[in-house]
């Protein structure tokens, strides 16, 4: 399993440590390695190998300040000129236990299996962690694949388990960073003292070091302009500008947190305040930094923990207050998400917002299903509706667009089913038009149904679906992969068979 992570100090080595974890969940997959940074300035690290094993540890170790000690009899001549070179201190030596003395970090990389598991041995009674090269079950910890921006640092380890496609990892985000990454970042640590005593902590602060990071303080050492770039962050410093609040009404898609698009993800990085609603998934709200602070305004069906009119007046006041907020809504913001109702109550306070769309839930369900919702010479349009108008004695416009041959595609369709089915098959839609239905669509434990309009109203019938569910209607559906779903009317048949058996008893 993969872990990447972040950092940015006055130190270079990055390792992973090895506790013992409680088997991975289910849901989330647990790290057997925990990532960690040790401080390594001044300290002595041992390496025991002369060949091209210790070479790469020597390599890796020599981009910190930590003090290096090579330990090897015979040493082959690229590390012979690497120690050279490095200053490295080299014991000419058989190897004994007493070398280790003083490190705080061991590698065996003798090529030696008999020698390296003596050399692990030695280190753990001395209480020193040890890594075997190429022997995982010998190791307290990993080394990564580092990309070094000193002092910011990036490491990516796999636990041992694939070093080649960390190098890969580690080479694409290499092309990815920008060279003046670890300038710029020394530029902040110079101005952190200064920092935390002009700018109170919490929102102020974050707004800073965003504007330092994003803006022309970072563009000034992009290029090359170091004296430029400082004053540009002594200006953003001394600005006593009011922060300004933006909210943006986010779309968090219809569960899966992988069909988060990227605006949605970097703006839930930069966020002050999360406002979510109860159909958005704790792991796409945990996409969000870990210090903002989360609000859930709850809305399912008959259980609403705050009013519309409630969300609209929390939107104005974070806004007021300065606050960078997501408003994070399931699918999609405008279909169904009411969002028109919150645009008009920021627009009428005056604060800035924006829309982010998301992959709104007849798009996920038609994935599932692999259904085109559009098909040559079948159908040539579609409509969302969650099937509520239905309730008025007038045949709604969506119904007859239906009779028409649209695609329709009912959202919160279960609690509805017989009446919708009911509504079209009255108003002349065949009885044998395709439907097809997701519960929890895009997530892992989505269930697929497939049958016809007739069968449709099996579905009331369905306590077991209590997630969402999304129905679609249509003579497209038919082209649909039906291979993974189960059929309508079996339960429709089950059912009715119980209802029988019920009347013979009474």
């Amino acid at each position: 399993m993969l872990c990447f992570w972040f950092f940015a100090s006055g130190r270079k080595t990055a390792i992973l440590f090895r506790i013992p974890l409680a088997a991975m969940s289910h849901v989330t997959p647990k790290l057997n390695a925990f990532p960690v940074f040790m401080r390594v300035e001044g300290e002595v690290v041992a390496i025991v190998g002369g060949g091209d094993e210790a070479l790469a540890k020597a390599r890796l170790i020599g981009q910190s300040n930590a003090v290096l000690r090579i330990i090897a009899e015979n040493v082959e001549p690229e590390l012979l000129a690497f120690i050279a070179q490095s200053g490295a201190s080299h014991i000419a030596a058989a190897y004994d236990a007493s070398q280790l003395d003083g490190a705080i970090m061991v590698f065996a990389a003798s090529g030696d299996e008999a020698l390296d598991r003596s050399v692990a041995a030695d280190a753990r009674r001395l209480s020193i962690p040890v890594n075997a090269v190429d022997r995982p079950e010998l190791c307290d910890f990993f080394t990564p694949a580092l990309v070094n921006r000193a002092p910011v640092a990036i490491a990516i380890g796999t636990e041992g388990a694939g070093p080649v496609l960390a190098q890969m990892l580690r080479s694409r985000i290499d092309q990815m960073l920008s060279p003046s990454l670890g300038s710029l970042a020394t530029l902040a640590a110079s101005l952190r003292g200064a920092a935390e005593k002009l700018l109170p902590k919490g929102n102020a602060r974050r707004r800073f070091w965003s504007s330092f990071f994003q803006g022309a303080p970072a563009h000034a050492v992009e290029a090359g302009q170091l004296s430029q770039a400082h004053d540009a962050a002594v200006d953003l410093l001394l600005s006593n500008a009011p922060a300004v609040g933006h909210i943006a009404l986010v779309g968090a898609g219809p569960g899966a947190e992988d069909l988060l698009t990227l605006r949605a993800h970097r703006l839930l990085m930069e966020a002050d305040v999360i406002v979510h609603d109860a159909l958005v998934p704790e792991a796409v709200v945990a996409m969000g930094r870990r210090d903002a602070e989360r609000l859930p305004v709850g809305k399912r069906k008959g259980c609403h923990t705050k009013s519309q009119a409630e969300i609209n007046a929390l939107l104005v006041e974070l806004g007021r207050q300065g606050k960078r907020v997501v408003r994070l809504k399931s699918g999609d913001p405008l279909v169904f998400g009411r969002a028109g109702e919150e645009m008009a109550a920021l627009r009428d306070a005056g604060i800035a917002y924006e829309v982010v769309p998301g992959v709104t839930a007849a798009f996920a369900a038609a994935a599932d299903f692999e259904l085109p919702l559009t098909l040559r010479g079948v159908s040539s349009s579609m409509v969302f509706t969650t099937g509520h108008d239905l309730k008025g004695n007038s045949l709604p416009d969506w119904a007859r667009l239906a009779i028409s041959g649209a695609t329709v595609a009912v959202y919160m369709g279960r609690s509805v089913a017989a009446e919708v089915a009911g509504r079209l098959i009255e108003a002349g839609l065949s009885p044998d038009t395709a439907v097809a239905v997701v519960e929890n669509a895009s997530l892992a434990n989505r269930r697929r149904f497939h049958g016809t309009l007739a069968d449709l109203p099996s579905l009331e019938e369905r306590a077991d679906l209590s997630g969402p569910v999304m129905t679609i209607i249509g003579d497209a559906v038919a082209g649909a992969n039906f291979e993974r779903s189960e059929p309508l009317a079996a339960h429709r048949h089950e059912s009715a068979a119980k209802a029988a058996a019920a009347e013979v008893e009474e």
